[in-house]
């Protein structure tokens, strides 16, 4: 093989491997969930007075499974990881929430989950509450 031809080569098979070898570490990428100053409900939201304390909770409603009415005294941020989940809002009607979805939860008023499917409802959760200040509440304890 002549020289150039070989040389040709070897510059062709180093083409192939050098943007790996001289890369970068990849670059870091944000995609956002959610930006809002409402609930679900398009409600306006206010944080607990007192020491601020987060909390971040994965909830599973099994297959049929329901939760009792209750309310959020504290603003909660949440996103569906699997399944599809039905919350019912009384007159405000009904909201169905599916794998990546982000919302935040209505603020101070009465709801029920449930699992819409048949599989597992499981929902990354995170509250942004105070000490001393309970995230969840019964409807009936309001």
């Amino acid at each position: 093989m002549p020289r150039r031809s070989r040389l040709a080569s070897l510059l062709f098979m180093l083409a192939l491997v050098a943007p790996p070898v001289f890369a970068g570490p990849p670059a870091v990428s944000v995609e956002p969930l959610i930006e809002t100053d409402t609930t679900v409900l398009g409600m306006p939201f206010e944080y607990p007075e007192g020491t601020a304390l987060i909390r971040s909770d994965i909830v599973t409603l099994p297959p049929g499974s329901v939760t009792p009415w209750h309310l959020h005294p504290v603003p909660l941020f949440g996103y569906v990881l699997q399944g599809t989940l039905i919350v019912d809002y009384g007159s405000e009607g009904e909201r169905v929430y599916g794998p990546g979805d982000s919302l935040v939860e209505a603020f101070g008023w009465p709801h029920q989950g449930r699992n819409g499917g048949r599989g597992k409802v499981r929902i990354l959760v995170v509250y942004a509450g105070a000490d001393g200040v309970p995230n969840t509440v019964l409807a009936d304890e309001q």
